[in-house]
């Protein structure tokens, strides 16, 4: 047992430095700030159908109630500012060349980090809230031309999709983004140090 606690104290105070050129680590962080960018479009483009999709909604369909009007205007007026802050958001990481100025595509990342810890934890439930509001806007005239139980339903499902997406989802996503974002900070600050060294 002795010899197998000496071994094992070996190979803990052995420690293997793995080296990679900077041309190398900027090849792999390229990628990943590709996939962070693309992304981030991905969302901005969501969110731009939404609007679009809510606003012909609102352009083509003849609604009686002003409620169903004030709810979709404050349904479309939520996804807007939601998508200007996204928008402003890839601004940052799409500012400059990242291979040219590590350095300062490093501080714009952690800015941009900053930020889409804010945009998930505070303004989402702003966002949620103004959602959630214009949807019972919206759904007081809709619900009242169905069935007692497809209102029911169609309510049930609201809550439950809110839920989920305020929860677990959202949760599943900072997480998940957090850790890729933490991950590239620390490239781009190992390239940093190593354009130091040279």
């Amino acid at each position: 047992m002795q010899e197998f606690d000496h071994i094992q104290s070996l190979w803990q105070s052995h420690s293997v430095e793995v080296k990679i050129s900077s041309e190398e680590m900027l090849v792999q962080a390229k990628k990943e700030v590709n996939g962070v960018r693309t992304r981030s479009l991905l969302n901005i483009l969501g969110m731009l159908l939404s609007f679009t999709a809510i606003a012909a909604l609102l352009v083509f369909f003849p609604f009686n109630s002003w409620t169903t009007l004030a709810g979709l205007g404050v349904i479309i007026v939520s996804i807007a500012v939601y998508t200007i802050i996204l928008y402003l958001d890839y601004r940052i990481i799409a500012r400059n060349d990242f291979t040219e100025h590590p350095n300062a595509f490093l501080s714009n990342l952690k800015i941009y980090q900053l930020n889409k810890f804010n945009l998930y934890n505070r303004l989402y439930w702003i966002y949620a809230i103004a959602l959630s509001f214009g949807f019972i806007l919206y759904f007081y005239e809709m619900l009242d031309n169905m069935e007692v139980w497809i209102q029911i339903s169609i309510v049930a499902f609201t809550i439950f999709w809110m839920f989920l997406c305020a929860t677990i989802l959202r949760k599943a996503y900072m997480k998940r983004e957090k850790e890729r974002i933490d991950l590239l900070i620390e490239k781009f600050e190992r390239i940093s140090e190593q354009f130091k060294e040279q």
